[in-house]
């Protein structure tokens, strides 16, 4: 525990000291914003390519393990039955706080934002021309297990991952033991490499922030306060309502289970990436008491189709743009959309900037200029902090209700 404060407490200077230096940079060193902003962000991309390069197989080991060790396949059907309802159920939510929110407080409305150059939005809107049923189709289901591997497509990975595990699960003892004790003892040796990588965290928060500010300085706080302010309110309101939803299932565990994640919390919240923090939230779940097996089955699922941060988002940008361009939507013209968001945004997981594509892909979808991505791109950095961290939470939570319906919940928490 006290390995686990300092890290915490590292982790909190180099966010203080990733804003001090950016902002020195930004106000006396304006002309070496620029190179310094490339160089310093290396620290972290040095930190999120470690993680990434034991995502993969992690993935594949906890939740081919985690399927083939409940044997049971009823076990598995029910568990997974029981996470995507858990799943589907929080988008919904998530997306219709973010679009009664955006209505209500409207930030489209009560900020007046230099329109920018659409140049900067022209690779997001490349990228989003081709979303179709066919590249859904296309990014869910793996040609080959060893491009999934290669390029970290964690949602084909699961779908290859669920394949294996069942079939292991009705293979037979005699044949799957030693297969699954061999995965097993895989994904603990890379659980303990994820020890090793946390302690580069601070360093990676530190050059992801003094990255930011040094380039965009404080200003970009003044110019986009209230679209910020907003979206962080819609936010905690979300927080609110998966807290409570937490609290009704796991009572007092609750503060508990906080504890417990407050350093992925915090990484998610610096880096902007979820999936930086998902070997040390397997780590921390099973520590909490959660059933290494529901862990290992729910937690990879959830990264791929249980992300509350993003799916708020998306409605909440999405109407917003719409707001600045004065383009009037009804409210079934409004729901559709969060209908189609519901769809669309489960076949993008892992994707780079996902939710940013999904949203020029819906803006041309409803005739709202795809082009106003141009105008939330300066801030989705301090965006994806939120809702990054957002994601981090809805999933301890699943993870968290599901193994208390199964019974698989220790009170004195787990053991690795």
């Amino acid at each position: 525990m006290k390995g686990q404060n300092k890290l915490f407490i590292a982790i909190i200077i180099a966010l203080l000291l990733g804003v001090g230096i950016g902002g020195f940079v930004h106000l006396q060193y304006p002309e070496s914003a620029e190179p310094f902003s490339k160089n310093i962000k290396l620290l972290g991309t040095i930190f999120i390519r470690l993680v990434q390069m034991i995502i993969a197989p992690l993935v594949f080991t906890t939740l081919v393990v985690g399927i083939a060790k409940m044997s049971d396949i009823k076990m598995i059907g029910r568990v997974g039955t029981k996470a995507m309802l858990w799943f589907i159920s929080a988008s919904l939510v998530s997306l219709f706080i973010g679009l009664i929110l955006v209505n209500w407080l409207e930030p489209g409305h009560v900020t007046k934002l230099p329109i920018q150059d659409a140049a900067s939005a022209e690779e997001l809107l490349k990228s989003s021309k081709g979303f179709s049923l066919e590249d859904f189709v296309k990014h869910v289901i793996p040609k080959s297990i060893f491009e999934a591997f290669a390029t970290n497509e964690v949602l084909q990975i699961v779908v290859f991952s669920i394949m294996f595990g069942i079939a292991l699960a009705n293979l037979g003892e005699e044949y799957s033991q030693p297969v699954i004790k061999l995965l097993d003892i895989i994904a603990h040796g890379i659980l303990k490499m994820v020890g090793y990588i946390m302690w580069f965290a601070p360093l990676g928060v530190l050059g992801a922030i003094a990255a930011v500010v040094a380039t965009n300085g404080f200003e970009i706080f003044k110019v986009y306060a209230i679209y910020l302010r907003d979206f962080f309110f819609a936010l905690g309101i979300l927080w609110l309502v998966l807290l409570l939803v937490g609290y009704l299932i796991l009572g007092n565990r609750l503060f508990e289970l906080l504890r417990r994640i407050k350093e992925p919390l915090l990484i998610a919240f610096s880096t902007t990436s979820s999936e930086a923090v998902f070997p040390k939230l397997v780590e921390e779940l099973e520590r909490f008491g959660c059933n290494n097996r529901v862990v290992s089955f729910i937690l990879p699922l959830g990264y791929s189709f249980n992300l509350d941060g993003s799916m708020m988002y998306m409605t909440f940008a999405s109407i917003f743009i719409a707001q600045i361009y004065g383009v009037e939507m009804t409210v079934g013209q409004q729901i559709t959309m969060l209908l189609v968001l519901m769809l669309t945004s489960k076949g993008i997981a892992g994707v780079p900037r996902a939710s940013l594509v999904i949203i020029v892909a819906t803006c041309s979808m409803f005739g709202i200029p795809p082009e106003g991505i141009a105008l939330i791109l300066p801030i989705d950095h301090f965006c994806d902090m939120g809702r990054s961290m957002t994601n981090v939470l809805g999933n301890a939570l699943a993870t968290s209700a599901v193994s208390k319906w199964e019974g698989q919940l220790e009170d004195h928490g787990g053991k690795m």
